[in-house]
Protein backbone atom coordinates (compact mmCIF):
# COMPACT_ATOMS: atom_id res chain seq x y z
CA UNK A 1 0.00 0.00 0.00
CA UNK A 2 1.21 3.32 -1.38
CA UNK A 3 1.03 6.11 1.39
CA UNK A 4 1.63 10.01 0.45
CA UNK A 5 1.34 12.43 3.64
CA UNK A 6 1.86 15.94 3.53
CA UNK A 7 3.04 18.50 6.08
CA UNK A 8 3.90 22.60 5.99
CA UNK A 9 0.34 23.85 5.77
CA UNK A 10 0.21 26.86 8.31
CA UNK A 11 -1.90 30.23 8.51
CA UNK A 12 0.30 33.26 7.11
CA UNK A 13 -0.30 36.79 6.46
CA UNK A 14 -0.36 37.81 2.63
CA UNK A 15 2.58 37.58 0.79
CA UNK A 16 4.54 35.30 3.35
CA UNK A 17 5.75 32.01 2.12
CA UNK A 18 5.18 28.42 3.32
CA UNK A 19 6.85 24.87 2.08
CA UNK A 20 4.74 21.64 1.98
CA UNK A 21 6.39 18.21 2.14
CA UNK A 22 4.95 14.86 1.30
CA UNK A 23 6.55 11.92 1.86
CA UNK A 24 5.76 9.26 -0.54
CA UNK A 25 6.13 5.48 1.45
CA UNK A 26 7.52 3.39 -1.99
CA UNK A 27 10.67 5.05 -3.62
CA UNK A 28 9.26 3.34 -7.13
CA UNK A 29 6.01 6.33 -6.90
CA UNK A 30 8.18 9.11 -5.46
CA UNK A 31 10.20 9.02 -8.96
CA UNK A 32 7.50 9.05 -11.07
CA UNK A 33 4.98 11.97 -12.20
CA UNK A 34 3.83 13.36 -8.90
CA UNK A 35 1.68 16.62 -8.11
CA UNK A 36 0.46 19.23 -6.00
CA UNK A 37 -3.74 19.63 -6.18
CA UNK A 38 -5.81 21.84 -3.80
CA UNK A 39 -9.53 22.44 -3.05
CA UNK A 40 -10.36 25.90 -1.69
CA UNK A 41 -14.00 25.67 0.24
CA UNK A 42 -16.82 26.04 -2.47
CA UNK A 43 -14.87 25.13 -5.74
CA UNK A 44 -13.82 21.98 -7.23
CA UNK A 45 -10.01 20.32 -6.66
CA UNK A 46 -7.59 22.76 -8.68
CA UNK A 47 -4.32 21.09 -9.95
CA UNK A 48 -1.05 23.73 -8.52
CA UNK A 49 2.27 21.90 -10.14
CA UNK A 50 2.95 18.90 -11.74
CA UNK A 51 6.82 17.18 -11.79
CA UNK A 52 7.40 14.61 -14.66
CA UNK A 53 9.77 11.70 -14.44
CA UNK A 54 12.60 14.21 -16.32
CA UNK A 55 11.90 16.86 -14.11
CA UNK A 56 10.20 19.14 -16.48
CA UNK A 57 8.00 21.30 -13.97
CA UNK A 58 4.43 22.34 -15.15
CA UNK A 59 2.41 25.08 -12.98
CA UNK A 60 -0.86 26.26 -13.12
CA UNK A 61 -1.07 29.89 -14.58
CA UNK A 62 -1.82 31.41 -10.47
CA UNK A 63 1.31 30.22 -8.94
CA UNK A 64 3.62 30.40 -12.03
CA UNK A 65 6.54 32.54 -10.61
CA UNK A 66 5.86 32.45 -7.00
CA UNK A 67 5.49 28.85 -6.36
CA UNK A 68 8.29 25.79 -6.98
CA UNK A 69 7.78 22.08 -7.36
CA UNK A 70 10.95 19.78 -6.12
CA UNK A 71 11.65 16.40 -4.73
CA UNK A 72 14.51 14.74 -3.17
CA UNK A 73 14.57 11.11 -4.34
CA UNK A 74 17.14 10.23 -1.79
CA UNK A 75 14.08 11.00 0.60
CA UNK A 76 11.34 9.91 -1.04
CA UNK A 77 9.82 13.29 -0.78
CA UNK A 78 7.78 16.06 -3.13
CA UNK A 79 7.85 19.65 -1.75
CA UNK A 80 5.97 22.79 -2.80
CA UNK A 81 7.88 25.90 -1.87
CA UNK A 82 5.16 28.72 -1.95
CA UNK A 83 6.69 32.09 -1.96
CA UNK A 84 4.03 35.82 -2.01
CA UNK A 85 0.94 33.96 -0.57
CA UNK A 86 -2.21 34.94 -1.40
CA UNK A 87 -5.60 34.92 -0.30
CA UNK A 88 -6.65 33.27 -2.99
CA UNK A 89 -4.09 30.59 -2.29
CA UNK A 90 -6.11 29.50 0.67
CA UNK A 91 -6.96 25.52 0.48
CA UNK A 92 -6.45 22.29 1.38
CA UNK A 93 -3.33 20.67 -0.76
CA UNK A 94 -2.73 17.43 -1.68
CA UNK A 95 0.34 15.26 -3.18
CA UNK A 96 -0.92 12.72 -5.51
CA UNK A 97 1.52 10.21 -7.38
CA UNK A 98 1.10 7.78 -9.97
CA UNK A 99 1.63 4.20 -10.80
CA UNK A 100 4.79 3.26 -11.08
CA UNK A 101 3.42 1.21 -14.28
CA UNK A 102 2.87 4.00 -16.34
CA UNK A 103 5.13 6.67 -14.20
CA UNK A 104 5.21 9.41 -17.24
CA UNK A 105 2.69 12.34 -16.73
CA UNK A 106 0.41 12.16 -19.52
CA UNK A 107 -0.69 15.56 -21.31
CA UNK A 108 -3.03 17.76 -19.80
CA UNK A 109 -1.91 15.58 -16.20
CA UNK A 110 -2.09 19.06 -14.33
CA UNK A 111 -5.69 19.34 -15.06
CA UNK A 112 -7.01 15.29 -15.20
CA UNK A 113 -6.78 14.37 -10.91
CA UNK A 114 -7.35 10.89 -12.55
CA UNK A 115 -4.09 10.91 -14.05
CA UNK A 116 -2.94 10.25 -9.97
CA UNK A 117 -3.50 6.52 -8.19
CA UNK A 118 -2.24 7.96 -4.82
CA UNK A 119 -2.96 10.89 -2.80
CA UNK A 120 -2.22 12.04 0.68
CA UNK A 121 -4.79 13.24 3.04
CA UNK A 122 -4.07 17.02 2.98
CA UNK A 123 -2.55 19.81 4.71
CA UNK A 124 -4.43 23.31 5.01
CA UNK A 125 -3.13 26.65 3.83
CA UNK A 126 -4.82 29.57 4.97
CA UNK A 127 -3.80 32.78 3.77
CA UNK A 128 -4.85 36.14 5.45
CA UNK A 129 -4.97 39.69 4.34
Amino acid sequence: QVQLMESGGGSVQSGESLRLSCAVSASTYGTGCVAWFRRAPGKEREGVAILDVDGTPTYVASVKGRFTISRDNAKNSLYLQMNNLKPEDTAMYFCAARSHYNPSCPPGAISYAGAFSYWGKGTQVTVST
